[in-house]
């Protein structure tokens, strides 16, 4: 499986980590977070490092369908009831401010002088939660928008397949092409490829048999594997979900998502189509990239397929990213992580929070993504009985992250870990952390 956006772009390569190295801030992980968290302290001045295990974008980030938006299905409801208006508008206000930064530099907005905009496809679009039954949920979002200042549109037509009872419009959000963003922001950064980081004691990390001194390191390794801190394994799990590429499907003219589990997603890119869908937990059951071909066939029965591939999410107990000090008791040490399927603008948000801490800066917006915030939520209840069952569940094949059981996954032909969400080929490979290398011997 391969996405659009990988076979679009051909990113630059570097060279891997040969020799002992100190610097201000070492960022683990070149998938878009890391890269903004470099980039942004590049432009602050800040000496960093930024280490990747693989090559840059080569996990989550080219699996995205790229919305850039401050839309995250019918968020803003829950933050409200739980946490308070205060912080349900310093979460919208976090990722419009990522919304415009992306706009500035791709050219939308005010540039520097001698700062040439970004080709990347950017686009501004609407953006739709869509109900096909549901309407009260719509209406509850109204209302929690509304007290905290935000203007959005009901909008009863779409130009979607099938009939909606109800949806809310988010103006001016916007869609892009990752990869080619990445490509052009990443050039002059400070990176090495092919460089794991496979302990760390203190303040210096170890990879590649050398040493690397960080008054500050940052995890943006899609799901942290430093377990010792912040309890990570228990308060986060991981979701799959799947994308095809159709030709001759209809423009949509905006961005799309259904509330329900089963809901649909939908934009454009060039003359492609690209619909996700069949999400459903790592390791378990679901519907897969074949309930998403179903419903292509029904829906768009002329188009033909160009592209498809999967992407795999972290997925908070909140439904709110966790951004800032790894735990209460690690100064230095930061992690980005959790975006529940929308990383785009909370990468962009985590960076420039990352970078305030990280020069000491206020940032208005940390307080609502603190990874110390309460996890007394009910989904930490499904977490740990998950986990706790596939620990003593018996089986030949256990990920060597924390041992829980593998479960073999016949549409991707994957080993995937119901626990925490670590993936493996048939032969053993790595594919997915949180887990830092391959199966044991004992396992192939």
């Amino acid at each position: 499986m391969e996405s659009v956006w990988s076979h679009n772009t051909n990113l630059p390569s570097f060279e891997s980590l040969k020799e002992d190295k100190k610097t201000d801030v070492l960022i683990i992980g070149g998938g878009i977070a890391g890269i903004l968290c470099a980039y942004m302290l590049h432009q602050a001045g800040v000496n960093y490092i930024l280490a990747e295990s693989e090559c840059i974008c080569s996990g989550i980030t080219k699996n995205t369908t790229a919305k850039i938006t401050s839309q995250h299905g019918l968020i803003y409801n829950k933050i409200l009831r739980r946490f308070g208006s205060e912080k349900a508008k310093m979460y919208l206000d976090a990722n419009e401010e990522a919304i415009n930064k992306y706009r500035t530099l791709c050219g939308q907005g005010s540039t520097k002088v001698g700062a040439p905009p970004i080709d990347c496809c950017f686009e501004e679009k609407p953006s739709f939660v869509y109900t096909v039954n549901s309407p009260a949920k719509i209406e509850r979002e109204f209302s929690a928008l509304e007290k905290i200042g935000f203007k959005a549109e009901p909008d009863d037509w779409l130009p979607l397949p099938f009939q909606i009872s109800a949806s809310i419009k988010f103006s001016r959000q916007a869609q892009f092409d990752p990869l080619r963003f990445i490509g052009h922001i990443c050039k002059y950064l400070n990176i090495f490829e092919h460089t794991r980081i496979t302990e760390i004691e203190g303040n210096t990390a170890h990879a590649n048999g050398h040493k690397i001194d960080a008054d500050n390191i940052i995890v943006a390794t899609h799901f942290p594997f430093l377990n010792k801190h912040g309890s990570y394994f228990i308060k986060m799990y991981q979701q799959r979900s799947y994308v095809i590429a159709l030709e001759s499907a209809p423009d949509v003219k905006g961005m799309y998502i259904g509330e329900s589990d089963d809901g649909l997603s939908f934009r454009n890119f060039g003359d492609l189509l690209l619909i996700g869908g069949g999400g459903h937990k790592t390791g378990k059951a679901g519907g897969g990239l074949d309930e998403l071909k179903k419903a292509t066939e029904r829906y768009y029965p002329q188009s033909r397929e160009r592209f498809r591939w999967a992407a795999q999410d972290c997925m908070t107990l909140d439904d709110i990213p966790y951004v800032g000090r790894y735990s209460k008791n690690t100064p230095n040490l930061f992690v980005a992580t959790g975006f529940n399927k929308w990383g785009m603008t909370s990468s962009m948000a985590a960076a420039c929070i990352l970078t305030d801490m990280i020069m000491g800066k206020d940032n208005p917006y940390a307080p609502v993504f603190s990874p110390s915030r309460s996890i007394l939520r009910p989904q930490l209840l499904v977490n740990g009985f998950n986990a706790a069952a596939h620990l003593i569940r018996p089986a030949e094949k256990r990920c060597p992250h924390m041992g829980c059981a593998l479960t073999w996954n016949p549409q991707e032909h994957s080993w995937d870990c119901p626990c925490h969400g670590s993936r493996f080929t048939e032969e053993g490979k790595l594919l997915d952390n949180p887990a830092t290398g391959d199966l044991p011997d004992e396992y192939l």
